[in-house]
């Protein structure tokens, strides 16, 4: 996607406009649409969103190639980042992996195929993998960045071991949209196999962002955090 630099006097509107896939993004920051012509400035003032963190993200969203710098991580409102990456969580949770439910139940009902009990169970098996990693999140990870935010030091814990830890659940999704490219038979109509396979690549390309958020910015903030109490 072309390069553009989003600045607090942006117009929300506009910057939707350049990359539509920010509407689920603003939304996880609990931003309605109806904003009018306000800016990126004002709409964050308005529901107490740090500008520069809202930007960071559309940006990191936007552009394929754009790493923040050392400088601007150091910068991240580390509080405003969890609550971001759970709102993600919820999202992929109540509404992606739905999504994609959906079209792959609406696809089996209008083919009959073996390779659709394939798809169904792989897919299955991936949503308890997502589910287990994002409940160690939720409950180990989160929480302990929360208590060394408070000032808290944990012995038993460490960013260390969740980035050790941290799988790639995106990985499989490459996987299933093999299995529906090249194995589906031409027998399924093109409408409903196109629609699991959009759903799919939306999914795909958000957890890429999701993970770059988590490895590139949260871990290296953790570990300052970390440092600084010892």
């Amino acid at each position: 996607m072309k390069h553009i630099h989003f600045t607090p006097q942006t117009k929300l509107a506009s910057l939707i406009m350049h990359n539509f896939k920010l509407l689920p993004v603003i939304t996880r920051f609990g931003i309605p649409l109806g904003f009018g012509e306000k800016t990126v400035a004002e709409v964050c003032t308005q529901y107490a969103i740090p500008t520069d963190f809202f930007l960071l993200v559309c940006t990191i969203y936007t552009q394929d190639d754009y790493m923040p710098t050392p400088a601007e991580i150091r910068k991240i409102d580390i509080r405003a980042l969890l609550a971001y990456l759970s709102s993600s969580h919820q999202y992929y949770l109540n509404e992606r992996i739905v999504d994609i439910e959906q079209s792959i139940q609406a696809m089996n009902k209008s083919c009959s195929n073996n390779y659709y009990s394939i798809i169904e169970t792989f897919f299955d098996g991936y949503k308890k993998e997502v589910l287990k990693h994002l409940e160690y999140e939720d409950s180990s990870v989160f929480p302990y960045i929360q208590k060394l935010l408070a000032g808290e030091k944990n012995v038993g814990f460490g960013i260390q071991q969740f980035e050790k830890n941290h799988t790639n659940i995106e990985e499989k999704l490459g996987d299933l949209k093999n299995i529906i490219i090249k194995y589906v038979p031409n027998d399924c109509p093109s409408r409903e196999r196109n629609k699991l396979l959009y759903d799919i690549f939306l999914f795909e390309e958000d957890l890429n962002r999701h993970t770059l958020l988590e490895d590139k910015i949260l871990v290296p903030c953790v570990e300052s955090m970390e440092e600084s109490l010892r």
